[in-house]
């Protein structure tokens, strides 16, 4: 047995021009509306992606109790964000679209399209699964994907974040990381070629490689109920050179910042990461230190993909259920492998909606 579990993904970072703008748009469209946490402080552990200084932000974690990962949105306070000089292309590499799971495809994007011109015509991608594209108001990509699967029925057709599209240069490298190292060990589809379900990304009318990923097995973890299962898509462009999303850029700049996931084992995952050629790059507690994230407490750490894209691991201690009244799950006294009740996260989305 491994001495450290990766379970699933817990959120996936979305810098910012407008915090709350932001915010706002996610829970009007994709109900994103249960905040797990916020925090205005001074990100001090991030100095090699954040220029050598550390830089104050204003952030939170918000999740749909449908089930899936939330979002980390994020916004710089004194400096200001900068968006990307270049209109991200399919391939581009990094995270370059999210994936948010639906109960019905084709109702969601009746209402959806209705309220929010920004969206593709229905479609399927290449193993047939119902799909449409989305873009937010600051022009991030979503793929909304029809599951079934939900955790809290709270009678929407949204869920949370279900997977991500990351653009490589070399899929061959890029498939050893994501399967190795994170344990993608399942290959749903591998198809090259033009996609109809594509129309609404720039480049969409060149030849691509795309290969979705997924896991054998059930995710583990006291999380891993809300976050249920998800998938990665790598996607490689054939007929142009990709660019980086974030040259030159600052992490928590505008865009899709990083895929986080919710681990145990954190020691050990970084023996088995320093292994496999992608030691930490950044760890918020080399010394043991416990790292407090506003109202919540853990452990976080980073890991580069071939080309240079953020992966995150949060390896939780402590997370507010009644933050006002001091009730917390402290996650060191409790066996960390099994899956919290939902009746807590239940009592987590009646304070959030209360506020």
């Amino acid at each position: 047995m491994k001495a450290y579990t990766i379970s699933a993904i817990q959120q996936i970072g979305v810098g910012t021009v407008d915090f709350r703008q932001s915010w706002d748009w996610y829970i009007k469209m994709f109900g994103f509306d249960i905040k797990i946490l916020e925090d205005d402080t001074v990100a001090e552990r991030m100095l090699p992606y954040t220029g050598g200084k550390a830089q104050k932000r204003h952030a939170c974690i918000a999740v749909n109790l449908q089930g899936g990962g939330g979002l980390e949105i994020w916004q710089y306070s004194q400096r200001a964000p900068q968006p990307a000089s270049f209109k991200v292309s399919a391939g581009d590499t990094g995270v370059f679209a999210a994936k948010v799971k639906c109960r019905d495809v084709a109702a969601f994007h009746r209402e959806l399209s209705a309220r929010w011109g920004k969206c593709s015509p229905v479609s399927k991608d290449p193993s047939g699964v119902p799909c449409f594209y989305v873009e937010d108001l600051f022009g991030n990509i979503f793929q909304i994907i029809e599951r079934k699967d939900v955790f809290i029925d709270d009678h929407k057709y949204c869920g949370g974040i279900a997977g991500a599209m990351v653009g490589v240069s070399d899929m061959e490298a890029s498939l050893k990381f994501y399967q190795e190292v994170l344990g993608y060990d399942r290959v749903i589809y591998d198809e090259t070629g033009n996609f109809g379900d594509w129309s609404i990304l720039p480049g969409s009318e060149e030849k691509y490689r795309r290969v979705l990923l997924g896991r054998s097995g059930s995710p583990a973890g006291a999380f891993s109920g809300l976050l249920g299962t998800n998938v990665i898509e790598l996607v490689q462009a054939l007929e142009h050179k990709p660019r980086k999303i974030f040259e030159g850029r600052y992490w928590g700049d505008p865009g899709f910042i990083q895929i986080c996931y919710d681990v145990t084992g954190m020691d050990a995952l970084g023996e088995f990461c320093a292994s496999k050629g992608c030691p930490f790059t950044v760890d918020s507690c080399p010394n043991g230190e416990q790292f407090d994230m506003g109202e919540a407490s853990g452990r976080f750490t980073y890991i580069e993909d071939p080309d240079g894209s953020l992966i995150e691991f949060v390896e939780t201690h402590k997370v507010p259920v009644v933050g006002k009244l001091g009730l917390y799950i402290d996650m060191n006294r409790r066996d960390k492998l099994k899956q919290l009740p939902k009746f807590l996260f239940r009592m987590m989305g009646l304070v959030s909606r209360q506020k």
